[in-house]
């Protein structure tokens, strides 16, 4: 049995020693690489404008509202919008708003105008949306937020993906 559990105890000796080669060779890499940038050093404005860069950021997200699953989740929710119109208030009330939403490269960044009058914000629209169960039970008008819900002006529930592509741009004047 000892004889049987050698091979093993040397092959997993090898592996180890592999994996901290690799990773010594990848922390002297980082150290070559952070030693050649060279230091911090504030700029003028004028250096600061010469200064060109792949500028900004794209990000991910995945959004959960109101999950069923989830250990101690709400199983009466309410969205309530409050409108005042000749002296009496009223409230648009969605009972239960849940679904899941995923995103995927949603950017933003700094571009230059092709004009030369400036730079503009540039929201990339998302390459790829998901909708899970997006939606609520009920929707009604009621002069009291906290009111049980008697009507229904309808529902909605959402399931699909959508794919985008362009951008919104934004500047001043």
């Amino acid at each position: 049995m000892a004889s049987r559990l050698l091979p093993l105890s040397r092959f997993s000796k090898a592996r180890w020693h592999r994996r901290l080669t690799g990773t010594a060779a990848a922390l002297l890499w980082l150290a070559a690489a952070s030693a050649s940038a060279g230091s911090l050093r504030a700029l003028d404005d004028q250096e600061l404008a010469q200064v060109t860069a792949q500028d900004g950021i794209s990000f991910a997200a995945h959004i959960s509202l109101n999950d069923p699953t989830l250990v101690g989740a709400v199983s009466d929710s309410r969205l309530s919008l409050g409108f005042n119109g000749d002296g009496q208030n009223r409230y648009i009330v969605f009972k239960n708003v849940r679904g899941k939403v995923d995103m995927f490269a949603v950017s933003l960044g700094v571009q230059t105008r092709s004009d030369g009058g400036g730079d503009y914000i540039a929201i990339g629209l998302p390459g790829f949306v998901r909708y899970t169960n997006l939606g609520f039970e009920s929707l009604s008008v009621q002069n009291d937020p906290l009111a049980p819900v008697t009507g229904n002006l309808g529902s909605l529930n959402i399931n699909g993906t959508v794919s985008l592509q362009g951008q919104v741009r934004l500047w001043s004047h």
